[in-house]
């Protein structure tokens, strides 16, 4: 391997563990609320969260692309704090890998919180916990193996993407270059060992991700 793979594989991890740390955050409240609502904007709300599970990454691509774009909403807000434009930019990767994997995150943590049922929050609310005490303390440990899976699966989700990090992110080294536009690139130019190099590293992770998903996460070795 040379530099500019060196740089790709850091710029790939480095993405990937961003957006994890940043869909654990925005998806445990929203994976909450779909697991607790009775809003009639339940099925919507999670209808939205799914979306990328089957829009082709280049339509989701190309609709963030216009949103940050100058004339778009995004865009504008981004020009008018002086951040300036976030397409071809980290930044702009970071916003649309949180976008293209959130129902890797939020579904399994949604199915974890709709397993613990209702008689552990109840027990607790006898024992006048609060509610915030009450998700701290009862539902977020009992709901563990979903917070795995979803940090497991984000993680190597965002590894992974192509389509969406082309279209947003360009094929900028040291910039926006991630592993599988690297990749390309090596199959474009007909460099096949490096590719096989790449490509073969990725076969590795993702098989050691699964491997970790199913081993260490006691809810699958149940259902198994």
């Amino acid at each position: 391997m040379d530099s500019a793979d060196l740089n790709a594989l850091w710029l790939t991890l480095k993405l990937a563990s961003i957006v994890t740390a940043l869909l654990l955050l925005i998806g445990t409240p929203i994976a909450w609320w779909l697991a607790r609502t009775q809003s009639a904007w339940k099925g919507a709300v999670g209808a939205i969260v799914a979306l990328p599970l089957v829009l082709p990454p280049t339509v989701l691509g190309f609709y963030l692309l216009l949103a940050m774009g100058p004339h778009g909403p995004l865009g504008r807000f981004t020009e008018w704090l002086g951040i300036g434009l976030l397409p071809f930019t980290f930044p702009g990767l970071v916003i649309a890998s949180v976008f293209y994997s959130l129902p890797f995150v939020v579904q399994p943590i949604q199915n974890a919180f709709e397993a613990i049922g209702e008689r552990p929050l109840e027990v607790a609310a006898t024992l006048r916990a609060s509610p915030w005490d009450t998700f701290w303390s009862v539902a977020v440990p009992l709901a563990r193996p979903g917070f795995l899976s979803g940090a497991i699966l984000g993680f190597a989700h965002t590894v992974g993407e192509f389509g969406i990090v082309l279209m947003i992110g360009g094929n900028i080294p040291d910039k926006t270059r991630v592993v599988s536009v690297l990749i390309y690139d090596h199959v474009e130019a007909m460099e096949y060992p490096q590719a096989h190099w790449l490509s073969g590293g990725m076969v590795i992770f993702s098989f050691v991700v699964l491997l970790a998903l199913y081993t260490f996460n006691p809810a699958r070795r149940r259902e198994g």
